[in-house]
């Protein structure tokens, strides 16, 4: 499990000992404020109607940076109602894809709406606490779900910590993952650098507990709540991967890493591996390692 994440707020002296907020749209509201930079997810709504006939309201809507629907449910405590109400909502989600696509189009624009990824949608469930009951009742789903806790400490820092990650797709064995081809449109011309990609798959996997593969047409990523790491196809001669670890922390190397920060490419994050060798290979997992922590 990844270490508590401080976020710095606005104002106040910090005390020592961590709280929960005074009342849930406290969380709710810090939260969509600031959705992007704490689960890398741009928000598009908040309290949404599901109409009538439902008779529901979504905490928040979001989409996620693979492009993937976001559902948000907030309690201040711990209550195990809090997942199933937001699979509830996740149900309705998935019966209203064109709704949701409407709404992503009118927030983010028309390319954003048709890059929707609906084989990965996503539920986020943030509270004050989880029970041993809650993280295995995550894991009998079929559904990507993430259980966040959360605390205040003072009016300065805001933490998150991911108590269970789940990907849809849970029910495949990590072995069965690992034989999957890891990087969507794989040219398989050059064996070596296929070859490649699959260790690169199975080492990303390896980093930890419920750590979710999600292809995309030009990347893979690799997410416990946010992308930790993005794999491009193979390329003839060698192969790319992002991280989210800070360039500015990593000592650059020449032809194997490099700062992306304001160029364009695949996927997410600001340092690019460039592996061509096991050699490669081998001193780019401290950086997979690091990224992960980041992330």
């Amino acid at each position: 499990m990844p270490d508590l994440k401080l976020y710095k707020m606005k104002g106040g002296v910090t005390e020592v000992m961590p709280r929960l907020a005074d009342a849930e749209a406290d969380v709710q509201s810090l939260v969509e404020a600031n959705m992007e930079a704490l689960l890398d997810v741009r928000f598009l709504a908040t309290e949404y109607s599901t109409g009538p006939v439902h008779g529901g309201r979504i905490d928040s809507l979001g989409i996620d940076e693979n492009g993937a629907p976001v559902i948000v449910e907030y309690k201040r405590g711990t209550d195990a109602g809090v997942i199933h109400q937001g699979l509830y909502y996740l149900s309705w989600l998935m019966d209203h894809r064109s709704e949701y696509q409407h709404l992503v189009r009118d927030r983010l624009g028309v390319a954003a709406a048709a890059q929707v990824l609906w084989r990965a949608p996503r539920l986020i469930c943030v509270a004050g606490d989880f029970t041993r009951y809650d993280v295995h009742a995550v894991r009998e789903h079929r559904r990507s779900i993430d259980l966040v806790r959360y605390r205040f400490f003072g009016t300065e820092y805001f933490g998150l910590e991911t108590v269970a990650s789940v990907t849809g797709r849970a029910a495949a064995s990590r072995t069965a993952r690992r034989r999957a081809s890891a990087v969507p449109s794989a040219r398989r011309r050059d064996g070596a650098m296929t070859d490649m990609a699959a260790a690169v798959d199975e080492i990303l996997l390896g980093l930890g507990d419920g750590i979710t593969r999600v292809p995309r047409q030009t990347y893979c990523a690799y997410q416990r709540l946010r992308n930790f790491a993005c794999v491009c196809p193979p390329q003839k001669s060698k192969l790319l991967v992002y991280l989210k670890a800070d360039p500015k922390g990593v000592d650059l190397v020449p032809g194997f890493t490099r700062d992306v920060t304001r160029l364009g490419h695949h996927g997410t994050g600001d340092l690019e591996v460039q592996l061509r060798t096991e050699r490669d290979l081998e001193r780019a997992q401290d950086l997979f390692r690091l990224s992960y922590a980041a992330a």
